[in-house]
């Protein structure tokens, strides 16, 4: 069974997967200063309750955007599963895609993870947005061979994080939920709440639109958009510009790339 971790700059997700079955999910906030035996102890537990043994864990693979994680991620690997876990990015790593970048060493592991699972599951030119504590879109385009390609893409601030901005930066404007103004969704606001959501969501939901329909014209061929992250399937229901929503896609990815670099492949 493979332990696949993904670390985001908020939280991390450990996930099980079985074959090609994501077997189980579980999410902790993201803290550097997390040793390996506090993510022991946390994970045994809810691996007990689920039946799952430790022996049962054969493998692991750990995509990190938070480099102070990383040393205590793979010495809870080493210590409690005795698995040596494939790291992305890490020299010889392969994807099965080829980064055209200026700088491949710059590209972010969970860009990276997204890029290989999108183009393993659908054929043509891609754009992943992923909706974190940045909002990710991510170019890939396929090659006359099939080859896929990660050509770069664009980075936003997460809606989160703007709407944590605009509460801590105006003395006067309230928290509020990420989700359009109640009723028929008017852009317009009738009061501070309503208009705060309007420009917010609506504002991301213009960002999304804008960028998807800039990234496809500078492609010129038909694309492919799949939305991923905690808000995907929220902004998916109030615009075309997304193709579909897949959740699952970067512990897909961290999968696959396991497969590719291991007698699975």
């Amino acid at each position: 069974m493979l332990l696949a971790i993904d670390v985001g700059n908020t939280n991390i997700v450990f996930a099980l997967v079985e074959g090609t079955d994501i077997r189980q999910r579980w999410r902790i906030s993201t803290d550097g200063n997390r040793t390996a035996d506090e993510y022991a102890v946390w994970l045994n537990q809810l691996m007990a309750l689920e039946g799952v043994e430790r022996a049962h864990i054969d493998a692991a693979i750990v995509a990190t955007v938070v480099p102070a994680t990383l040393f205590n991620l793979q010495r809870l690997c080493r210590k409690y599963f005795s698995v040596e876990p494939i790291v992305v990015g890490a020299e010889g790593v392969r994807y099965g895609i080829v980064l055209a970048v200026d700088n491949p060493r710059e590209v972010g592991a969970d860009r990276i993870v997204n890029a290989v699972a999108a183009h393993a599951s659908t054929p043509g030119n891609l754009i992943v947005v992923d909706f974190g504590t940045a909002t990710t879109f991510d170019v890939i385009t396929e090659a006359a061979d099939g080859t896929g390609q990660y050509r770069g893409g664009a980075i936003a601030p997460g809606i989160n994080l703007s709407m944590d901005a605009l509460y801590s930066h105006a003395a006067k404007l309230p928290r509020v939920a990420v989700e359009p103004p109640p009723g028929n969704g008017s852009a317009i606001g009738t009061n501070t709440v309503h208009a705060m959501q309007s420009g917010v969501f609506w504002g991301y939901v213009g960002l999304i639109e804008g960028l998807v329909a800039r990234i496809t014209s500078e492609i010129g061929d038909p694309v492919t958009v799949i939305g991923t992250g905690g808000l995907a399937t929220l902004f998916n229901r109030h615009t075309p510009a997304i193709d579909w929503v897949d959740g699952d896609l970067t512990i897909r990815g961290l999968h696959r790339i396991h497969a590719l670099n291991t007698n699975g492949a």
